[in-house]
């Protein structure tokens, strides 16, 4: 036991609370997903249902792997590498909405050509967007409230990377805009500035409605969820919904969902729903508990912070995960409008679980680097003291 205890100091550093959220999202995710894909295997793989749960646990390992090596890296290298990746998230959007895979009538997808592997760009821009921003607002903490050294660099990068996602992923935008004046708040900046990035905001999705790929179904999925008609509820929540009430407070147990046969897409967009009808409300509510402990331990990084960069990365990804999870919940339940919005660590995805992956271990690089940094100073003030005396 006490070499376990010894290894997991010495290879898994930071928050160990987090840690452990994160190997439980990951057991739940096997679990769920392995389930989910029982009518996917029988329609393209004879009902082969082992080689989905291979694939599958080979990507959840392949996040862990990331994630651990991420935390290893010291964190005020994601502020120039932010930079970067903000370069270079631009013209992988502008050529994934051009040429890129048509899923769903958007073209949100790109295909790497010598591994022929798909991935998201809007999953890199993401990251790089408020690892950027939380640089931009540390780097200008004593001037804040400069419009033009501070203000007009943040919300020109804020408009581009939300509206080139925005013309093919719209739940991703304005997730990734309500992070960002999240950010944008807990870093000081005015809230007569905060109102300005909002009406550019707005104006940014309004035009990404008119002119991209998905206005007419982000108008349809509006009209549907306001409309008191029950026969107007769509095919996927109507069975969301059956498959959360027929769960009861237990469940229906593992491996026995009937909606998964029914619902579109069961192990991603819908794999809450699966999760409350195999697990009922105890299992529901206990993965609703890890992200609400995601997210507050994910503040407590922030609190315990000593640089800026570090507080403001720590918050700006922990919102981003965290909303992204109560967004996927929330469609399950019926609180808010179909989106295609992945739950974090537990949907089936390869670049989704890779970027969770990255943003998880930013997030264990902040807390122990801060750690460190504390420890190195007390060690120092103690040496201080026992020269004096």
């Amino acid at each position: 036991m006490t070499k376990v205890k010894t290894w997991l100091e010495d290879n898994l550093k930071g928050d160990l609370i987090i840690w452990g959220i994160v190997l439980l999202l990951s057991l739940i995710s096997i679990l769920a997903v392995y389930s989910a894909t029982g009518s996917l295997a029988y329609r393209k793989m004879g009902g082969n249902t082992e080689i989905y749960l291979f694939k599958h646990s080979a990507l959840i390992l392949a996040s862990l792997v990331v994630m651990w090596a991420v935390h290893n890296i010291p964190y005020k290298y994601f502020s120039k590498l932010s930079l970067f990746a903000l370069w270079v998230s631009v013209p992988l959007l502008m050529i994934t909405y051009l040429f890129g895979s048509t899923i769903n009538e958007a073209n949100r997808w790109l295909t790497v050509p010598i591994i022929n592997q798909a991935f998201q760009p809007s999953d890199l821009a993401k990251l790089a967007l408020i690892s950027a921003v939380a640089g931009m607002l540390a780097k200008r903490q004593r001037k804040i409230t400069d419009i033009k050294g501070t203000f007009i660099p943040i919300i020109i990068w804020i408009g581009i990377i939300c509206l080139l996602i925005a013309m093919a992923n719209m739940s991703t935008a304005v997730m990734l805009l309500a992070t960002c004046l999240l950010l944008m708040f807990i870093g000081r900046v005015p809230l007569k500035y905060l109102l300005v990035v909002g009406m550019v905001g707005a104006l940014v999705l309004s035009t990404a409605i008119l002119m991209g790929q998905r206005g007419g179904v982000f108008f349809a999925r509006i009209e549907k969820f306001f409309d008191d008609d029950p026969a107007a509820i769509s095919f996927q929540a109507k069975h969301s919904y059956i498959a959360i009430a027929t769960g009861g407070i237990t469940g229906k147990g593992p491996g026995n969902s009937e909606q998964r046969n029914i619902l579109p897409h069961p192990y991603s967009d819908f794999i809450f729903a699966i999760i409350v009808e195999e697990y009922g409300m105890i299992g529901g509510g206990f993965v609703l508990f890890l992200y609400l402990a995601l997210l507050y331990r994910g503040m407590r990084v922030v609190a315990i912070s000593t640089r800026p960069f570090g507080g403001l990365l720590s918050a700006g990804l922990s919102f981003s995960l965290v909303i992204q999870a109560m967004i996927n919940m929330g469609v399950a339940v019926g609180m808010v409008p179909i989106t295609g919005l992945p739950l974090p660590m537990v949907s089936m995805g390869g670049t989704s679980l890779i970027f969770t992956g990255i943003s998880l271990g930013i997030i264990l690089s902040i807390s122990r680097g801060d750690h460190e940094d504390a420890f190195v100073n007390e060690q120092k003030s103690i040496n201080r003291k026992v020269k004096v005396a």
